[in-house]
């Protein structure tokens, strides 16, 4: 089933082209030219996005949101307004707005907003995106490995948390090998009803089921000649894993009441944040496909793993939204910068990403606050809570974590490290010597 879409715009131009953007991608989309007419499809269609403009000529989408958290709470709504009236923004998001998009809208964005909310099925991509390349010495090893083994042509796994960039990995493989010119097709496998699973991946013929009312390729077809992303692996039906398995096997598929074979020429690239060895012994996981598809693997780490990542990150997140808002920023502050390097990121680089993008918008000063970035009410990590400020943290072990990861992120750099904590020098050595991390730890200065 496609993800509902309701676009909430009354310019009837700008309104029928992301329509026509986002129904290219695979999403069923319905428009409303007012916030009378929005709520009638609201009330009648199980929507899965809502996109508002703020300024409508019935009604305007601050009165609509206001409205959807009483009547449909649970559907996510992101909120159009143009470059000059970024306050609207800032009340749309304190009022339950997931996110915002500035006018005039880019269709890259609205994919990659679109994607984060709804989840879809499938993406097919022909280009590689320039993304931010971590710096750790975890991040550089998994992308030196993606690009070492992007042209042999093999099956790879990647395994890594959620929020990790595994996807990036996946891509940077693919655009590395002989296929780059050919489609990167990407499957989140845990969005695919299980009964659909058979014509999502093979195709199916017309009349071979009730629905089936004409041709449809499936994702072996949409990929042809080029990579096959298998996201969430992990969460495929038992039965549709034999299936799978039988095509790697013999590089030939049957679409759904078709009677003659087809060759599948794709390279298998497969990710998952499961324990796979768990889910073989727990009968979840076919073991000889994991052979199969895990013929190379790369481990994607978390940003908790790489704290080094952190503020790198952050900066990037803040000049790339700042220059999409207009927003004037210059930095963050202190406080900001101790309070994400004590945070347990837990969402990884896509909650970073989101926070960022939050503290942008709502920032009344060219420094982010610490308050900007909304870590405090939301995380669920006691380190946070006694990391806002170093003196007096009560628990050593967390004292002893934030130290460590405020001298990694600062490659080791002890004077700037005691100014990001706010103690002097002569403290931080100190509590260096209580808890035992020294030199031979890290490459101070």
């Amino acid at each position: 089933m496609k993800s509902r879409i309701l676009i909430v715009e009354d310019n009837v131009t700008l309104s029928q082209m992301q329509k026509d953007w986002l129904t290219r991608e695979g999403y069923d989309v319905t428009t409303a030219i007012d916030a009378v007419v929005a709520r009638k499809h609201i009330r009648k269609i199980d929507f899965d996005l809502i996109l508002s403009d703020v300024r409508l000529p019935e009604g305007d989408g601050l009165s609509l949101l206001a409205w959807l958290k009483k009547e449909k709470p649970s559907i996510p709504v992101v909120i159009m307004t143009e470059y000059a009236s970024y306050t609207d923004a800032v009340n749309a998001i304190k009022m339950g707005a997931k996110d915002y998009l500035p006018k005039p809208v880019h269709s890259e964005r609205l994919f990659e907003i679109v994607k984060e909310l709804v989840h879809p099925v499938v993406t097919i991509q022909h280009s590689l995106e320039r993304l931010f390349r971590r710096n750790s010495a975890k991040a550089r090893e998994a992308l030196h490995l993606a690009e070492l083994v992007a042209p042999a042509d093999i099956s790879v796994l990647i395994i890594g948390a959620n929020g990790t960039g595994k996807e990036s990995i996946a891509r940077t493989i693919h655009f590395n090998s002989h296929r780059k010119n050919e489609p990167f097709v990407a499957v989140n496998c845990g969005a695919i009803p299980p009964e659909l699973t058979a014509s999502m991946f093979f195709g199916h013929i017309k009349g071979a089921f009730t629905g089936a009312d004409s041709d449809r390729k499936g994702y072996f077809d949409a990929a042809k000649g080029g990579t096959l992303f298998l996201d969430e692996i992990g969460t495929l039906p038992y039965n549709t894993q034999s299936s799978l398995l039988r095509v790697l096997q013999e590089n030939t598929y049957m679409p759904v009441g078709g009677n003659s074979e087809r060759r599948a020429d794709v390279r298998i690239v497969a990710a998952t944040n499961e324990d796979m060895e768990k889910a073989i012994v727990d009968g979840r996981f076919r073991e000889d496909l994991y052979h199969r598809i895990c013929e190379f693997e790369i481990l994607q780490p978390s940003l908790a793993e790489c704290p080094e990542d952190i503020l790198p990150l952050a900066e990037f997140f803040r000049k790339k939204f700042s220059d999409e808002l207009h927003k004037n920023t210059s930095g963050f502050s202190t406080d900001a910068e101790r309070l994400m390097l004590g945070h347990s990121w837990s969402g990884n680089i896509r909650e970073l990403q989101n926070r960022v993008r939050r503290a942008v918008l709502i920032s009344k000063t060219p420094f982010i606050a610490a308050s900007d970035l909304n870590i405090k009410a939301f995380s669920n990590d006691n380190a946070v809570k006694d990391n806002c400020n170093l003196r007096p943290i009560k628990d050593d072990e967390a004292e002893k974590r934030l130290i460590i990861r405020t001298l990694e992120s600062c490659n080791g750099n002890k004077t700037k490290a005691a100014k990001m904590l706010n103690i002097n020098p002569t403290t931080l050595y100190r509590k260096m010597n209580k808890y035992g991390i020294t030199s031979r730890l890290f490459h101070l200065r």
